[in-house]
């Protein structure tokens, strides 16, 4: 069975706010089989998935890690996903300076998709969005973290495996096969969509700014590093 599902079973528990106790009760199973359960130590039959399933309210490909949704619905075209920029007023609350900087990512990567799309390399759409997902999941999870308290397993890798920079390895794998993906593009196909100022400011007459914007700060930033080595030296 999926390794997905134990996790799974456990946080579900957690998230009604019910003992294992209690559950297993409600379930028909003494607390030390669901233990194991949760814990991958034993499998379960398709009975015990059933009743899980109605007791938790969620759909058997959920339970088994096959979708992230909990009735079992799946994402099969980019109209069907929630779009949080098209949201009138969506200032993120508390914070104008959040704001800012999410509509300076968000524009950005938008002008970067679209030109990896007109590539048409699927390969080095993949090799950018598994980039950016890792990234996006390592700063996420520092901040699930933070305060010390939150139950981790909410993740998959484990916390040793975080902590030692597992990410970053994962990271640094999807930037080589993007760069990779982009030079065996250019060598069987070899058509890039231009790329240059004034066109970007045509194409993209709002987004270009941002991506102009993050650009430049990026490059201070890379900058002082680097002079910052110089002077160590």
């Amino acid at each position: 069975m999926h390794s997905d599902f134990s996790r799974c079973l456990s946080l579900l528990r957690q998230e009604k706010g019910i003992s294992q106790r209690a559950a297993a009760k409600d379930l028909g199973i003494s607390q030390a089989l669901l233990s194991h359960y949760e814990n991958g130590v034993r499998e379960p039959g398709l009975a015990f998935v059933t009743r899980a399933c109605d007791y938790y309210n969620v759909s058997a490909d959920f339970l088994l890690g096959r979708t992230l949704t909990k009735d079992g619905t799946t994402i099969v075209s980019p109209e069907e996903l929630y779009d949080y920029s098209t949201e009138k007023d969506n200032v993120l609350h508390g914070s104008i300076v959040a704001t800012l900087n999410k509509k300076l990512l968000v524009n950005s990567v938008s002008v970067l998709f679209d030109l990896l799309g007109k590539t048409g390399s699927k390969g080095a759409i993949k090799g950018a969005a598994d980039y950016l997902s890792t990234a996006i999941y390592v700063l996420f999870r520092h901040l699930f973290r933070a305060d010390g308290t939150q139950n981790e397993d909410f993740f998959d890798v484990p916390t040793s495996g975080f902590t030692s920079g597992i990410a970053q390895v994962d990271m640094i794998c999807s930037k080589t096969s993007y760069i990779e993906s982009l030079e065996e593009h250019r060598k069987e196909k070899g058509y890039f969509p231009p790329i240059n100022h004034d066109l970007l400011r045509e194409n993209y007459p709002g987004a270009y700014q941002s991506l102009l914007q993050v650009v430049h700060n990026a490059g201070v930033r890379i900058t002082a590093c680097m002079d910052y080595r110089k002077s160590m030296k």
